[in-house]
């Protein structure tokens, strides 16, 4: 299964893209995060389909510091991505 995801808010300068890539690691979630220029946080998640919901789960709320105001998501097709990683 693939995801792409948007998440909207105080996103940046939280450390968000940092934890993401740990939550993903730990639930067995490959692709990647990266800070937008309009202030989001961007991501492409690929799993088990119970993994991705409760990655896309974590997103909503986030680390500590960050305040979500929203995500948006959409279906994508896999990449076949072997790890997660930060893309600056």
């Amino acid at each position: 299964m693939n995801k792409k995801i948007q998440v909207i808010g105080k996103v940046q300068g939280v450390f968000f893209r940092k934890r993401t890539q740990e939550k993903a690691r730990e639930l067995g979630v490959t692709g990647w995060v990266s800070n937008e220029t309009d202030g989001s946080v961007r991501a492409e998640l690929e799993g088990k389909p119970e993994a991705i919901t409760k990655m896309e789960a974590w997103l909503k709320v986030g680390p500590e510091r960050a305040v979500v105001e929203t995500i948006l998501s959409e279906e994508g097709e896999e990449k076949g991505y072997l790890d997660f990683e930060i893309r600056r």
